[in-house]
This record gives C-alpha cells, structure tokens and sequence, in this order.
C-alpha cells in the first residue's frame, strides 16, 4: 500500500480526527511510494511518520484523500463494507428508525461521500466521490446481503461528481423496478419518484420535524411556501388544519403534492399552486392577507463561501415576508439547509427579519434534522439542517 505524509506546518484538524486531506496538506518533497492511482487505498502519516489513517486517494480532487479507517490493521476490502453498513443499520434500528432513513450519512458513519437511502424495501446510492464509486459493487453486494432489497438504484447525476473526474449517471443497480413508490411516515402516505425527484427522491432529513407542527396547525389556516412534495402540507391537513394552502415554483412539484394529496383523502382542504414564492408572498404582503401557521422550506440558496451574503439577504427576505403573514399569536415555521449557514447566524436572521417587520416573536422549538443523519462536531458537512418555530406574538 502507497503512503502520504501530511506537511508539518499544518494544523492538526487530521489528526484530531477530520476525514479529509487536502492536496495542500500533503507533503509532495518528502520521500514516498510511487505516486498512487486515482481512488487507490493509501496510507496517511504524519510529516513524522506517525500513522494516521487509510483512505482513497485522487490527486485529481482538492480533497486528495478522505480517509475510512484510522486502525493501521484493518483492511479495506469486501468485509469492510459489510460491516461498516451492518453497524450504521444497527444504530438506525436503536433510534426507530427502520422503515425509511439515511442508512449511510457519509462522513457522519466513517464512508466519506458516501449517501444511501432507504425507502421500506428500495435503496437509493449516492457515490460522490472517486474512491467510494470504485467500491459500488462491494456496497451494492452488502445491501443484497443484510437486506434483500426488492431494488437498489443510484441517483449520481449531480454535478459535484465532476469535480472528481467522473461523469453523472443514474439507473438501475439491481433488476429493473418501478421506481414510483409509496411509503409510510409519521402514519402518512407519501408517493416518492426515486428516478426523478430532487436528491434521491425525498427529503428524509426532515421526517422528525413533521411530526413538530402536529399541534399548531389544529383547527388553523396553513401556508407552505417550497412546499415540493407536500409532506408538511399533507401533516397539516391530517392533523386539524382547517385549510392548507402551498406553494412551489415547479409544476411537477405540484403535480406530486397534488397526488399526495388524493392519497390521504385531503384533497378538500389542500390547495397548490405553481408559483414563484417570493413574487406572490410580497404580493399577499402588500394586500394584508393572514394566516394562522406560515411554513418556509426554501432551497439553500448558497453551494460556496462566495455567496454566504446573497444567502442570508435571500433567507431573511423570505422570512421577513413569512413573518408579516403571520397573525398575531400564530406561527412561522422555517427551515434552512445548508451547512455554510450556521445555527447562530440563521437565529439571527430570523430575529433581524422578525425586527424589521416590527413583529415579536418567541421560540417555540429549534432542531437539527432527524437523528439518522448524524452529526459530527467539528465536521460542518453533517450539521445543515436548522429548523425553528416561532410564535409571531403581535
């Protein structure tokens, strides 16, 4: 096996146990093997020779190794696969959470861009990265071995697979399936397209914070905005709302929400329409229109650095159009997913919007996403998801 050496004069966020090495990290003069292949398993040391850890390597990457193990004996191999998915079912099963979840949550289960979900009996992969798509077939092997599943598909047509050199691509891993399937969450039916929905299908990360909105939408007027597949809207209604009305810019979102709808037996109460949120928000703004309960789901709005800015003017923008939509004494539920904007800077957006709108407001519940998407401190990756619920109390 070929060997690293990281550079003495760097921090030591690696050894103190940080996944990934950046090509600048590596110390390109010291003396080493023959330079390793692209997503070859090597050995990590320290600039004096102390063992660090095993991963793939791809020179290709800004991250040129993400390591798997730090145990020098262990060996990355057919085993290894099996076990690290057998040990990340087994802390999902001791949380609950059995019938759907992230199985493989990446960094956060030791498998560094690495995504599995799991739908009941049908698994969506995600290998996002060189050296972890060169182990597919060991991965996808493990999951007919420990599940039996009645399909497995991937959905790796997203563009951060460039960036290591390889090609997006989509389709079946096991024999072919009908890809359009339903589950159950919360007691809820939901339609999933595991071909052609956002990510792998559905957003599982937020399967708890559903159930959170159960007792202030009774007997209330709901407004979702980014609404995609419905699900909060779909909570609401079979859980009191008196109307549920939701929003979204994509007309095949609304189609879905719109299926979910007719699968709960809600269609009375639910009303979507395809619309550009922020347009029609302003719009309802300026003509006093109110609700009991205000939801806001929208897109990260930032994939770099760069534009942290434009994110959190694009964040409280929305917010402060939830809150004047708000009536006194109601709710606005809000989420954001991105990683780059952190939990104290959200809370904060949301008081500067609450503040301009001249509204007050309390705390009523702030999470993270759901607990089969774990998180590591110190890894920022695997803490994204913020989501709060206040009360607008005038």
């Amino acid at each position: 096996m070929k060997s690293l050496f990281l550079n003495k004069n760097i921090s030591n966020r690696v050894e103190n146990g940080h996944p990934w090495v950046f090509a600048n990290e590596i110390n390109r003069g010291k003396a080493m093997d023959a330079a390793a292949k692209e997503g070859e398993i090597v050995n990590v040391f320290t600039h004096d020779k102390i063992f660090v850890g095993k991963g793939y390597t791809n020179p290709k990457s800004q991250i040129m190794v993400r390591l798997l193990t730090r145990d020098k004996n262990e060996l990355i191999n057919d085993q290894f696969f099996y076990d690290r998915i057998q040990r990340a079912w087994a802390y999902r099963k001791k949380l609950g959470y059995t019938e759907n979840c992230r199985l493989i949550f990446g960094e956060a289960d030791d498998m560094p861009q690495l995504i599995i979900d799991k739908f009941n009996d049908y698994f969506v992969l995600q290998t996002l990265a060189l050296g972890i798509d060169l182990w597919k077939p060991s991965i996808v092997n493990a999951l007919a071995r420990i599940f039996s599943p009645k399909g497995i598909y991937e959905r790796n047509d997203v563009p951060v697979r460039e960036l290591e050199g390889m090609e997006q691509r989509k389709g079946f891993l096991s024999a072919e399936f009908d890809t359009n399937i339903i589950i159950n969450e919360n007691g809820i039916k939901l339609n999933v397209d595991i071909a052609n929905g956002q990510k792998t299908g559905y957003f599982l990360d937020q399967q708890d914070n559903r159930r959170a909105i159960r007792q202030i939408v009774k007997e209330g007027d709901v407004l979702g905005a980014f609404c995609y597949t419905g699900s909060f809207e779909i909570n609401a209604a079979l859980n009191g709302a008196k109307s549920v009305r939701g929003l979204d810019i994509s007309q095949n979102a609304i189609d879905m929400c719109n299926k979910n709808a007719a699968l709960n037996g809600v269609e009375n109460i639910c009303q979507f329409e395809c619309v550009n949120a922020f347009d029609i928000l302003k719009e309802w703004t300026k003509e006093g229109r109110l609700w009991d309960v205000v939801m806001l789901d929208p897109p990260s709005f930032t994939k770099s650095r760069s534009s942290i800015d434009k994110a959190v003017a694009g964040y409280k923008e929305i917010n402060l159009r939830g809150i004047k939509l708000v009536k006194p004494g109601g709710f606005l539920v809000s989420s954001s997913c991105t990683s780059l904007v952190k939990p104290e800077l959200f809370l904060d957006i949301i008081s500067m919007a609450a503040k301009d709108a001249k509204r007050k407001i309390r705390q009523v519940v702030f999470n993270t996403q759901s607990a089969d998407h774990p998180i590591i401190r110190d890894q920022e990756n695997t803490h994204y998801l913020k989501f709060l619920i206040v009360q607008v109390l005038n």
